[in-house]
């Protein structure tokens, strides 16, 4: 139905938004900044969720999920240290862009469709239920790690803590 699309679209942009201020507050040094223990950095989820969003999203009704062209592995490797913000954004944009083109032109016919994931089985909603669960979590590691960089810095991405009495009762003024 059209009503899933539209919603599950909305979703995914309100985690794009997300993901986005994040990034504003950043600079080029900070999306390679690794936390000891070599967690992966913002550099390397951005270049892991466009890789999947492309992977997955091009051809998305007619090939397999996992294109063979998609090197996984090697979105796991901060291979280009000297990549700007710019850089980040225009793979960010590329993935996202993938995405949305391709629930756009999804169909209310297409919901009960049969794509594959690895060469697995999936109905067209839970190919997209399960990317509404992968990337929400890949957009909480971004901002999670821009939170530690700008520490005091921090502009909060949405209710500032001390702030929902006030939030609620504005929204109830209709403000």
């Amino acid at each position: 139905m059209r009503l899933y699309l539209d919603s599950a679209k909305k979703r995914l942009l309100t985690y794009k938004e997300l993901g986005e201020k994040t990034l504003r507050q950043l600079n080029d040094r900070q999306i390679h900044w690794q936390p000891t223990g070599q967690p992966n950095n913002i550099y390397i989820i951005v270049k892991h969720m466009s890789g999947n969003m492309l992977s997955r999203f091009t051809d998305f009704l007619t090939s397999d999920g996992e294109k063979p062209w998609r090197q996984r592995d090697a979105e796991f490797i901060d291979d280009a240290p000297e990549a700007t913000m710019a850089d980040l954004l225009d793979i960010w944009n590329k993935g996202w862009e993938c995405l949305i083109t391709a629930i756009d032109g999804l169909e209310e016919a297409d919901l009960g469709k049969t794509v594959y994931i690895r060469t697995e089985p999936h109905t067209v909603i839970d190919a997209l239920n399960r990317q509404l669960a992968h990337y929400p979590y890949h957009v909480g590691q971004i901002v999670y790690l821009g939170k530690i960089m700008r520490a005091e810095g921090w502009e909060s991405l949405s209710i500032p803590v001390g702030q929902s009495q006030q939030f609620n009762d504005a929204k109830a003024a209709g403000k």
